[in-house]
């Protein structure tokens, strides 16, 4: 005797269907991203902690002076504000990768996503000010703390 109300099941040697077709390749984007953006950002961050840590007197000679020094010449800006752009982008589709796999309830997803992308914005937005607004020779600083430019 067979019921007609029985969940049938697939056959297991059958291709795999998706059950909601995408016309995007978002995802595969994101992994070559991560890829990419990881083997950009070893090159990155080491040059930043053999400049910091190796050359020069090493981690004693890091002080409000050395920072100002550095960020006087464009080419350490760009370098910092590329390390601070892949940093904050390849750190927020690693988090964003964690939340659609572990947030079950959607508009859990939704909140979560939404604080991830306004934190995102606001830290990259403001470590891109301070890196083009920082004023190594500020009006009224101890001398002993500025940088060697300031007195030219």
């Amino acid at each position: 005797m067979t019921t007609t109300n029985a969940p049938t099941l697939s056959d297991p040697r059958d291709p795999y269907k998706r059950l909601k077709t995408t016309r995007s390749n978002y995802e595969l984007y994101g992994w070559v991203f991560m890829r990419a953006s990881g083997v950009i950002l070893l090159v990155l961050i080491f040059g930043h902690l053999f400049v910091n840590l190796m050359v020069g007197d090493g981690v004693h000679a890091i002080d409000f002076a050395f920072v100002g020094g550095k960020w006087t010449s464009p080419f350490w800006q760009v370098w910092d504000l590329l390390m601070l752009w892949l940093a904050m982008m390849h750190g927020t589709n690693g988090v964003r990768t964690i939340i659609n796999d572990y947030a079950e309830r959607p508009l859990v997803r939704l909140w979560l996503k939404i604080f991830l992308y306004a934190a995102f914005v606001i830290v990259t937005v403001l470590g891109t000010l301070v890196i083009f607004t920082f004023t190594p020779c500020p009006l009224g600083a101890p001398a002993d703390l500025l940088p060697s430019i300031c007195f030219k």
